[in-house]
C-alpha cells in the first residue's frame, strides 16, 4: 500500500484512521504498530533532533550534486584530472561537482522545471490525459542534464517521490510557497502524533524522536573521530 503523504497536520490527523483501515484491508497479518513504523519511515527524513532544545525540528532538505565547469584557464591545466599530455578532453572541459543541501521546495521547483521543459519540447505530453504528476518519476526527465546545474541521483530521488506527489501541481510553472510553509509548521506535529501513538504501544525505541536522536549522536561521534584523525 502506498501511504498518502500529507503537507499539513489537520489533513494527516483527519485521515489517520481511514488510512489505517485501508492498511488492515491490504495487510491482514499486521498491526497498528507496523502502520506507525511505515509512517515514521515516511515522515522521519523531514525532521531532525536538536540537542539544545531536546526536541524535533523541521529539516526538509535533500542532498544534490551541483555540477559546474572549472575555469581551467585561470586555475591551471594541472587541475584537469582527465587530461592527457596537457590537453583538454575532446568535449572541451571536464565537468566537476560539489555536494549541496537544498530545501525540498527548491528541489521540487527544479523537478517541475525539468518536467515543463520536457513537455514544451514534446507535443501532447500534457494533452488532458496526462499531467505533471505523470512525469515525476520519469527516468529520462529526472536524470537529464544540459550544461551546468543540479545533477539528480535517480536512486535518491525515489525517497522524495511521496513529497513531490503531494506538493507538485498538476499543471503550472511554479510551486506554492504557502503550502510549503504549512508543511514546515506541520511536519513536527505529524512526527509527534506518530510518536505518541507508538508510545501507547510501548514502542519507544521506534519513535521518530528516538531514531533521530540516535542518528544525531552517531553523527557527532563520527565528527569527533574524524577530527581526532585529522589532528
Amino acid at each position: 500500500m502506498e501511504l498518502p503523504f500529507y503537507l499539513n497536520f489537520n489533513d494527516f490527523e483527519r485521515n489517520y484512521y481511514d488510512n489505517l483501515e485501508k492498511w488492515f484491508e491490504e495487510y491482514h497479518n499486521t498491526s497498528e504498530t507496523d502502520y506507525l513504523n511505515a509512517l515514521a519511515e515516511l515522515y522521519g527524513p523531514y525532521v531532525y533532533y536538536n540537542f539544545g532544545d531536546d526536541m524535533l525540528k523541521p529539516d526538509a532538505s535533500i542532498e544534490v550534486k551541483d555540477c559546474f565547469f572549472p575555469y581551467h584557464e585561470k586555475i591551471g591545466i594541472s587541475f584537469c584530472i582527465d587530461c592527457e599530455n596537457g590537453a583538454l578532453p575532446a568535449n572541451g572541459m571536464n565537468q566537476v561537482f560539489e555536494f549541496k543541501n537544498i530545501s525540498m521546495m527548491e528541489y521540487a521547483q527544479h523537478i517541475l522545471d525539468k518536467i515543463n521543459k520536457f513537455c514544451s519540447k514534446n507535443a501532447h505530453t500534457l494533452d488532458g490525459t496526462k499531467n505533471i504528476q505523470d512525469y515525476i518519476n520519469n527516468y529520462t526527465i529526472i536524470t537529464s542534464m544540459e550544461g551546468v546545474g543540479y545533477c539528480i541521483s535517480y536512486n535518491r530521488h525515489q525517497k522524495a517521490i511521496p513529497f513531490l506527489k503531494a506538493y507538485l501541481p498538476y499543471y503550472g510553472q511554479t510551486v506554492n510557497m504557502a503550502v510549503y510553509r504549512d508543511f514546515l509548521f506541520s511536519v513536527v506535529q505529524i512526527a509527534e502524533f506518530i510518536d505518541q501513538k507508538l508510545k501507547t504501544v510501548h514502542a519507544f525505541k521506534q519513535t521518530i524522536y528516538a531514531r533521530s536522536k540516535a542518528e544525531a549522536k552517531f553523527n557527532v561521534q563520527l565528527s569527533r573521530q574524524f577530527l581526532t584523525l585529522c589532528n
